[in-house]
This record gives C-alpha cells, structure tokens and sequence, in this order.
C-alpha cells in the first residue's frame, strides 16, 4: 500500500483529499506546514507527497529540493507561470484547484508507476545465523523446545502472517513479539504493545481504535487509536483472550478488510498492520462457550507459536539464572557474582510457577542483598513449600476422586492432576473445599486457575 503525504494548510481541503485517497485504497498521512511534512516523512517514508504550493512560512515548492520523494504541487492560483516554475524545480506534476477526482487519482497512479523498483530484501536463507543471534538478544533458550521456536520465528517473521503466542504468564511472549517484528520487513515501523488485560473495558475500543468528539462523554476531541498508530508496523495484542465480544468484531473487520472506524465515526480508514497475538488461556475453548469469537479465533491462529514453561525446560534453567545472574551483577556494578551449590540445587528442584519473569525477580532480589561474591538459597526466597502439595494418598489410584479423572495405570504431572481433580468436582465443591482437598490455600488454587486457564463455574465461585 503506497503512503502519500497530503501538505495542506486548509483543514476542509486537507479532509476532503484524505478521504479520497483512503477510498482509493492509499495510505495517507497530513501535514499542515513545510516544516511539519519534513518531520512526518522523516518518520514515515511516504512514496509521494501533494503539497499546496502556497502554504503558511514556506512555499511548497520548498518540498523539493528538501527531500527524495516525488512532489506533486496543487494551487487554486492557477497559471501557466507558477506551473512551469515548479516544474523547472523538479516537480513530478502539477494540478489546479479545484481539481477533477478521476485527474487527480490518473496523476497520482502515473507518479507512483514511474517510482523505481525498491531493492528487494535479502534472501532469508542469506540471514538465517543473524537472524538466530538477534533472537537470542532477546530471549534465552539452548533446549531442543526452544530452538525450535527460534527456527519458526526465523521463518515466520518475514511474513504478514497473523501470529498467535500461547504460553504462561512471565514465559517471555512479548520478547517473542519484539523478535517477530525485529526481523519483519517492518522493523523500520512502529512496534505498539497493548495489553489487553490492563485497559477497562470501557475504555478498550476507544484505545484500540479512537474516537470522535463528543463520541462519548469526555471525548472532548477526537482521538486517533493504539491500531493507527501501529500502521506501516507491527501490533501486538497481549492477553487477546480478555477482549470484550463487541471488540473482537471490529478486530475481526481490521483483519479481514484491513480498515478500522473510530468510536463515534461513520467513516472507516484503511490501517497497514501485522497483528501478533498472545494468550494464557484456551481460545478454542473459550469459543464453545461463547467467551470468544469463533471466526476471529480462526483469524488469528493461522501460525501458533508455543513457548514452552520454565518447568519443561530443564536443560535451560540453571544456565538461564546464571545469564540472569551475570545481567543483573552488571546493572548493579556487581560483575563477579555466583550461584553456590545449595542455591543451584534450589533453582533445579523449583517448578517457577511464574516462570522466567519469577526468576528474574529473585535474581534481582538476591542480587540486592548480597553482601559477597557467592549468591545461597536464602537470598533468592524461594519458598518450595508453597508450590502444590498433594496430601499423601490424594495421588494413589484407589482414591476416588484421583480414579475419576485417570485411568489407571496413567501417571500424571502434578499440573495434570491439579487440572483433572479441579474440571471434576468444581461443580459440586466450593473454592474452599477444593483447595482444602488439594493441600493449598484458596490463593494458590486462584492463581493456578488463572496461570491454567481454568475458569471458575457459577457453581464453584461460592
């Protein structure tokens, strides 16, 4: 999609050809001065600027010599003399106010077919070990799961394909969206993060897509929208699974028309937007019941990458705490920092249910309140009687409630039984009777539901 630059002082006009160009299937960006359009194709690149020739401060014509990209001057002071006079200054065309719509649109197609070839972008195969170690600027992984998912992000980043990350909270999903856009063919766009889980949902569609004045009250005027603002780039959805059903349509409409409308509008506006999305919980299940859209479900999983929890990934642990660990002495001016064996032994033997981000936060800490060179078990804090705890004989298969959701003979993880023996007897146990049934506080089975992707029935929320 081509982007023109429209520099005109006269907001009506201004409007009008915006409208137009959108119409037409152009990507459009404004200006109001020669100044403020040098600053605007600084930061977008656009392929073609229309600029009234007289205009406040600096003629038009000022454009040209200014920057590489084609010129087309427009003026209601129509005459022979001013037309050749910016054509002498290198002008690609010239066109009089008020203009004809089908001249308008003849003259911007012959510009822009006359552009040359832009050099196409090397070959990936030519980037393949850069493209590994710029991943690995990012994200720590040398387990067999791992690398595999650096090897799809490879390939699936110079692409406009719709990505979507499934992984637990603190597993690294926004790094691998950072790496996703990194090595896009729109590295040079913007990267916008939203989290959707952060913004009330009141307020979410206005975010997302702006709105109009006086749209709702307190729009006291109007407001482009987070999507906007990442056209040309990358945007990345975080938590997608809390979008409101109301929000999911218009997604849906970006993605398959690629047009957004602001609250408020009637008008729609093209947007150019990669969409990468990340989740939890479990958007398949979620569209049985009605907690997500299924078309938009479908939309968006068109790649899946899954990063997998610290707990499965046992040859990258100890060697992603002493990279941590390495990181964090040098923050703190403490380069010569190491883990003692007790304290290895812990970061082993620890399930890091909040994963990389859990870790990172009691390296920090540890490395706070170090006072040596070595780091033991005390300082890091982890706490191994807070994960769950089975009473001895919950886990026997001749328990009943234990037999209910396994066959026998099959043996579970504790996440698996944690997620069995929940499904079966929420139903007819409240929250206190199940976490007394599991050994854990009614925190640590809340927030095991939510790091799951177990939703609470009516039933069980007593």
């Amino acid at each position: 999609m081509a982007l023109i630059l429209i520099v005109e002082d006269e907001s009506i006009i201004r409007s009008a050809l915006t409208r137009l160009l959108q119409h037409n299937g152009y990507a459009v960006a404004e200006a109001d001065s020669v100044d403020r359009a040098l600053e605007v194709a600084e930061q977008s690149k656009p392929d073609l600027i229309i600029s009234d020739l007289r205009l406040p401060g600096r003629p038009g014509t000022d454009l040209i010599q200014a920057t590489d990209t084609p010129v087309l001057i427009m003026t209601s002071y129509a005459s022979l003399r001013s037309a050749v006079d910016s054509m002498k200054l290198g002008a690609v065309d010239y066109i009089a106010k008020p203009f004809d719509h089908d001249e308008m649109l003849a003259s911007i197609k012959s510009i822009l077919d006359r552009r040359p070839a832009k050099p196409s972008p090397p070959k990936l195969e030519a980037e393949n070990a850069s493209a590994r170690a710029d991943i690995k600027d990012l994200m720590f992984g040398e387990c067999t799961e791992m690398l595999k998912l650096f090897d799809l992000i490879g390939k699936v980043s110079p692409t406009d394909t719709t990505v979507l990350i499934q992984g637990e909270s603190g597993t690294g999903k926004e790094l691998a969206a950072r790496a996703l856009h990194m090595l896009s063919r729109r590295r040079e766009g913007a990267l916008i993060c939203v989290n959707c889980a952060a913004i009330p949902e009141t307020l979410i569609e206005s975010e997302l897509f702006g709105h109009e004045k006086g749209a709702f009250t307190g729009a006291v005027g109007a407001r482009s929208g987070l999507i906007e603002a990442a056209d040309g780039g990358t945007l990345f959805l975080d938590e997608i699974g809390e979008l409101p059903l109301e929000a999911q349509a218009r997604l849906l409409r970006v993605l398959q028309e690629g047009e957004i409308r602001r609250v408020g509008s009637t008008q729609s506006k093209r947007v150019d937007v990669r969409l990468i999305a990340a989740t939890h919980r479990n958007l398949k299940a979620m569209t049985k019941v009605g907690e997500f859209r299924e078309d938009l479900f479908y939309r968006l999983n068109v790649m899946q990458l899954r990063i997998p929890p610290l707990r499965d990934r046992e040859d990258d642990v100890i060697g992603l705490a002493k990279m941590l660990l390495t990181k964090m002495g040098e923050r703190m001016d403490k380069p010569n920092l190491k883990f003692d064996k007790d304290a290895l032994t812990l970061i082993r033997r620890y399930q890091w249910p909040g994963n990389v981000r859990e870790m990172e936060n009691a390296v920090e800490r540890a490395v706070i309140l170090s006072d040596s060179d070595h780091i033991g078990k005390d300082l890091l804090a982890i706490d191994l009687e807070g994960e769950l705890d089975i009473p001895e004989g919950m886990l026997s298969m001749d328990n009943p409630a234990n037999s209910k959701g396994a066959d026998k003979g099959t043996d579970l993880s504790l996440e698996d039984y944690f997620q069995h023996f929940v499904l079966e007897n929420q139903d007819t146990m409240s929250e206190t009777e199940l976490a007394r049934k599991l050994g854990i506080s009614r925190k640590s089975l809340w927030e095991r539901r939510q790091r799951l992707g177990i939703p609470r029935t009516k039933k069980s929320a007593k």
